[in-house]
């Protein structure tokens, strides 16, 4: 993480747990470095799903990216409030320019008033079975979405309001420059 630069424009990979391609995205600029996570932001870039479709998204973004817990955080500045999708997913590695990880199915949506919903719940039970997720894996999986729910009703890092608009301000300012 030493070779790291603030502003340094990488790509996404999102993969499954077979190893296929489940969906990219083309930009994400880095806005900050931590020891144990990196954080970054971008606004309508352009993603690409498995079948080939592609589309923008519609508002900008901060991400948290973790190198130990088995989620990534996005949230979206939406007008009418900060609106988050989280990933269970492995942690995250860089490699040629390009933010890897594989993405496991489950996801938690929160939403301005800090409700939230699990998502996708019938999805990994599918892959659960077809690409044979180990025990080890469903029960880290089990445990680190406890984690996130946790983060969010306690308001933590990314579920912070002023720590979230301080990140897209920083965007704004990295962006311009």
């Amino acid at each position: 993480m030493d070779k790291l630069k603030i502003g340094e424009k990488f790509r996404i990979h999102s993969y499954k747990h077979d190893g296929s391609i489940h969906r990219s995205w083309d930009e994400a600029v880095l806005l900050e470095i931590h020891n144990d996570y990196l954080i970054f932001g971008n606004d309508r870039t352009v993603v690409q799903e498995s079948d080939g479709r592609t589309w923008k998204t519609k508002e900008p973004a901060v991400l948290y990216f973790y190198r130990k817990k088995w989620f990534n955080i996005i949230s979206q500045n939406k007008n009418d409030g900060i609106y988050y999708y989280c990933n269970l997913a492995s942690p995250f590695i860089i490699e040629d320019g390009t933010i890897k990880y594989i993405d496991y199915d489950l996801d938690l949506r929160v939403f301005p008033d800090g409700s939230y919903k699990v998502l996708d719940k019938s999805e990994y039970k599918f892959h659960k079975e077809k690409m044979h997720y180990s025990a080890e894996i469903d029960q880290i999986l089990q445990s680190e979405l406890k984690e996130l729910i946790l983060m969010v009703k306690k308001k933590e890092e990314a579920f912070n309001l002023a720590t979230i608009n301080k990140y897209f301000e920083i965007y704004k300012n990295v962006k311009i420059n």
